[in-house]
């Protein structure tokens, strides 16, 4: 799908689904992130964009030093964290350990984008 100036609702509404589903996905592959539905999967889908619109950019700017000395690689530490934080909130959303969390983002990054771009 090309660039739309204003997407319309139908747009973000299976933007939304399609990282439901790679949630889901994840939960399926990475041990220790688990997803009990499709319900608990829309929701963390949901909260894991609010948390990374308003979390992510601040412990970006928190962890720079690190973040400049480890050249980049510790973002997938704060990636990793702001998943485990939007998984407190989510009831049927759980990351079991902080290494699960990091690979789980990581993993969650990689389908996201491959289905956005299979059907978006």
């Amino acid at each position: 799908m090309m660039y739309q100036e204003n997407p319309s609702m139908m747009y973000y509404l299976v933007h939304w689904i399609l990282a439901a589903v790679a949630v889901l996905i994840t939960s399926k592959v990475i041990s220790g992130f688990k997803v009990s539905g499709f319900i608990s999967a829309l929701v963390a889908a949901l909260m894991i964009s609010v948390a990374n619109y308003l979390l992510w950019p601040l412990l970006i700017f928190l962890t720079l030093p690190l973040n400049v000395i480890t050249l980049g690689l510790f973002t997938f530490v704060v990636n990793g964290l702001v998943l485990k934080i939007a998984s407190l909130f989510v009831p049927g959303f759980h990351v079991e350990g902080f290494l699960a969390a990091i690979f789980g983002s990581l993993f969650l990054a990689i389908i996201s984008g491959l289905l956005h771009l299979v059907f978006i």
